[in-house]
Parts: C-alpha cells; structure tokens; sequence
C-alpha cells in the first residue's frame, strides 16, 4: 500500500481543527483519539466550537442545546489546553489577504497564535496556498492528515481506531471504516482496513 507523505516540521503537529472536521462524528473521533495517543495537539476558538454545535443543533433531529453543552465540555476536560483565542494582532496578520470565506479569518488567526503546523479542514479551497504559504500556515485534509499519521504512527492510529470503534454503541471496524468513506477520508479507512487485514 502506498501512503500519500507530507513534510511537516515537528514529530507531535500542533493542529487547529476546523468546524467542519469537528462537525463530523468519525472526523472528531478519529483527531481527538490521535491526539490522546499523543500524535497531534489539538485547537480550536470559541467561534470554532459555535460553528461546530450550531450545525450540529440544525442538522440532527435529537442534537439540542444541551449536548452541544455536554460535548464542548467533553472536548475541553479532556484536551484543557486545546482553547485558543486569537489576539487582535493575529488578526491583523492577515490585513491584505483575501480569503473565499472571510469567516475563515478567525480559524486562521487561531492558527497563528498557537503557531499551529496544520489546519485540518474538509474546504480546502478556503485556504489557498497563496495566503496559507504567506503566513507559513499549511492546510491538511483530514484524510491527508491521517494517511500521514498512519505512515508515521500505524500502530498509535490504530489504538485510535479501535477507540473509536469503542466509542460508539454497536459500531464494527466495518462500520466505522465506511462512516470514515462517507466523511472522504477513503485512502484512510483503505490504510486502516489494510492493516487490520479487512481489505
């Protein structure tokens, strides 16, 4: 099997996780379970995290106020350090940069207070490479992302797998592996399938 390799400079990623990643069940589960392997260090900003529940909320008939509540206050006991809020001056670094989405501005000054190597996001084009490479940001998809911590880190990523399997009432490898499909992370479920000897 052959896995897409991206450069990135340091052994544990520090990563700003998009909305649209924390959106998704099996995206969140797969990030934050990595990252309690200790292979990346997540973050996020408040406006992150309200995006996040607030599609959440519209979206899912039996996801209300109240878990979006429980889930934040998972997320933040178990990473304390993950919450970033971005200064006025990570703001204005980004004075003369046009972007396709102009909220994607605090998702990139949250990347630049914390120095982030990563922002993992579904919408790639949001983040051009001209802005991203001005600022000395880099943007992964998830699927990049964990097809590359699955070639760094293969049996950490499947700990973080089963974890995720685990997590989930009735969840199978299989089914956890099509929900990652589903999500557009396929050479991430194919790695995973592979090496649990499913494919």
């Amino acid at each position: 099997m052959s896995l897409i390799q991206t450069d990135l400079p340091n052994s544990v990623r520090i990563v700003v996780a998009d909305a649209n990643v924390l959106y998704s069940r099996c995206l969140r589960d797969y990030l934050l379970y990595a990252a309690e392997q200790g292979l990346i260090a997540p973050h996020w900003s408040e406006q992150i995290l309200t995006d996040m529940t607030e599609h959440l909320i519209a979206n899912l008939t039996r996801f209300d106020a109240a878990a979006a509540r429980r889930l934040v206050d998972a997320m933040t006991r178990t990473f304390p350090d993950a919450l970033v809020v971005p200064q006025p001056e990570d703001m204005a670094r980004l004075d003369g940069f046009t972007l396709p989405d102009d909220d994607d501005r605090d998702v990139m000054a949250t990347a630049l207070a914390v120095e982030a190597d990563v922002i993992c996001t579904s919408n790639l084009k949001h983040f051009p490479s001209s802005a991203m490479a001005g600022l000395g940001l880099v943007a992964m998809s998830p699927d990049e992302l964990f097809v590359q911590l699955l070639s760094d880190h293969l049996a950490q990523m499947i700990e973080a797998h089963h974890h995720a399997v685990q997590g989930f009432p009735g969840a199978t490898d299989q089914s956890t592996l099509a929900a990652l499909r589903r999500a557009q992370s396929t050479r991430t479920a194919d790695g995973v399938a592979a090496a649990l000897g499913l494919s």
